[in-house]
């Protein structure tokens, strides 16, 4: 029962970083059925043998599952090369698929937004095609300048996605005027002074308002007073004349213009009527050529009526294939709601590491391929995906576990001195696999320990100082013991108390964690991210300031 207990445990924080011991006991169960009948007894060993797991490093972890059962492995690599492959596009063709990437510039990108645009830009890439950034910033009382340059900045040099060209629709302007001016030639729009609360009554109601009725001499007047601001603003709209009857609501007489005299951060006063999202999204999809829509399900209703306005101009119609939803669960991720939260000093800012901007997920030390690596997960599923902070993390872990150096750093230090220890330098590598050596020490026998392994050595216990000796507990004191790596003995990490640095780190609760770290900290490069032994990974976010933040277990 242990060894199958262990194997389980050790799969579960290889694979996720963290233990769900209720799927332990259901993966225990199945393998060995007869334990069934004493379930408390089973689940006290899985606890304990978390506590043990936990202890370990993410190599020894892997040394311990080739020892049990190497298949695990092989098995999560034939999972994972599965889960990178992403499924074939309907009507792709090499060479000509042409995707979008459509932020509203009105806020700061998430990490669902990483994801969807994503899934874009790798279509784009499998099949040697196209992917365009368009700005959609035609609600002058949202877009700004502000939010365009952020997008930038988390597209091109976070991300590092190479569009075919970046547009902003708002220079399309004069063209959205002359579709519209069609329309009124062939009887196909009206002004309309409904109130929006009598629209969506009327819409639901199926009823024609008496605007509908409206001559074509005056239409055209009164669009020509729109554009111009000769009405007051909010008090007419342009409605596409389609169907009031017709069974998706969508499609009954869709407000395609409205009006809004807020100047527009590109545009300034120029332009006094705008187009509504429907009809932008249908004009653009045309103009650019795009042969595949990739999206969530929540616009469903909408390709009917984006279809049929594309119609209207002979513009060609894209491929839409939908996803899931993504959920992103444990963070706040609606604009309003975060300014709030900065304005009222509750929050640092846009990058807050409690949020999930992807200005907070680089400054705490997300890496732009765990990105990539989650998009072709995530994939086009049709099932809901929840994503949250721990999902990239289970994926950033893996990344940083085959590139970040390995250093030590104790935020509940004490002081211990080691009777009848000699002083002795000692190297340890930066890296158990790629940067051997490199982390120099002088020891002489007076260490910081972290406070909690110092608490759980019992008396007469030998523990190893990692890569330095062994040492035991003797009544309130440590005395020297041996050289020899004793297996299976107690390994803590330590710092020489002659030669260390002290430190803060940013935690995830936007608090600081003040403590000490080995001198080779001074070594490292601003944006750096290394993992201190046995607590977690951070960043390096001021040389100057020894200040990190913290990243993830």
């Amino acid at each position: 029962m242990k060894s199958v207990i262990l194997k389980y445990v050790l799969k579960n924080v290889h694979e996720f970083g963290s233990v769900n011991q209720k799927v332990v006991l259901g993966l225990v169960l199945r393998e060995i059925p007869d334990l069934k009948k004493d379930v408390p007894s089973v689940l006290k060993v899985i606890a304990e043998t978390v506590k043990e797991v936990e202890k370990l490093s993410s190599e020894e972890i892997i040394e311990k599952l080739k020892e049990i059962d190497p298949s695990l492995l092989e098995k999560e690599e034939k999972k994972k090369k599965k889960k990178g492959e992403l499924p074939e596009l309907k009507g792709a063709e090499q060479g000509k698929v042409v995707t979008r990437l459509p932020p509203e510039p009105s806020k700061y990108l998430h990490l669902g937004h990483a994801a969807s645009f994503l899934i874009n830009y790798l279509y784009s890439l499998k099949y040697e095609g196209k992917c365009i950034l368009r700005f959609e910033d035609t609600n002058p009382e949202k877009a700004s300048e502000e939010f365009v340059e952020s997008i930038k900045h988390d597209i091109f040099d976070y991300l590092g996605v190479k569009p075919f060209k970046t547009v902003f629709v708002s220079d399309h302007m004069e063209k959205y005027y002359l579709f519209v001016e069609k329309l009124i030639n062939h009887k196909q729009v009206y002004t309309c002074h409904c109130l929006s609360e009598k629209i969506s009554k009327y819409r639901r109601a199926m009823k024609a308002c008496s605007c509908r009725k409206k001559s074509w001499e005056g239409i055209k007047l009164e669009w020509e007073q729109m554009k111009t601001g000769n009405v007051a603003e909010g008090s007419v709209t342009l409605r596409l004349k389609i169907d009031m009857q017709h069974k998706n609501a969508v499609m009954r007489d869709p407000v395609i213009f409205r009006l809004s005299y807020k100047p527009h951060y590109r545009q300034q006063d120029k332009y006094k009527v705008w187009p509504m999202y429907d009809f932008e999204n249908a004009i653009e999809e045309g103009l650019q050529g795009i042969t595949h829509v990739l999206r969530s399900n929540e616009f469903a209703s909408r390709i009917e009526l984006q279809d049929y306005i594309r119609g209207l101009f002979d513009l060609p119609n894209p491929i839409v294939r939908q996803y899931a939803r993504f959920n992103i669960a444990g963070a706040t991720t609606k604009g309003r709601e975060i300014r709030s939260l900065i304005e009222s000093g509750e929050y640092i800012g846009w990058d807050d590491p409690r949020l999930v901007t992807l200005q907070a997920l680089r400054r705490r030390g997300i890496v732009k391929e765990a990105f990539y690596e989650l998009a072709k997960i995530v994939g086009l599923s049709k099932t809901t995906s929840n994503l949250d902070f721990s999902v990239l993390a289970a994926i950033n872990r893996k990344l940083l576990d085959e590139q970040a150096s390995r250093l030590y750093a104790i935020f509940d230090p004490v002081s211990v001195v080691v009777s009848g220890a000699t002083d002795k330098k000692v190297e340890l590598d930066l890296h158990p696999h790629k940067r051997k050596g490199g982390r120099k020490f002088i020891v002489n026998g007076s260490f910081y320990l972290s406070k909690k392994d110092v608490d759980s050595v019992k008396e007469g216990e030998v523990i190893r100082l990692i890569g330095c000796y062994n040492i035991k507990k003797v009544k309130d004191e440590f005395v020297y013991d041996s050289e020899e790596n004793i297996k299976g003995i107690k390994k803590v990490h330590w710092l020489p108390v002659d030669s260390v640095v002290s430190l803060k780190v940013l935690m995830d609760n936007a608090k600081w964690q003040e403590g000490y770290a080995e001198e080779t900290i001074e070594k490292l490069k601003e944006g750096e991210i290394v993992q201190f032994e046995r607590t977690f990974f951070a960043r390096l976010d001021s040389k100057k300031d020894k200040e990190f933040w913290y990243t993830h277990t």
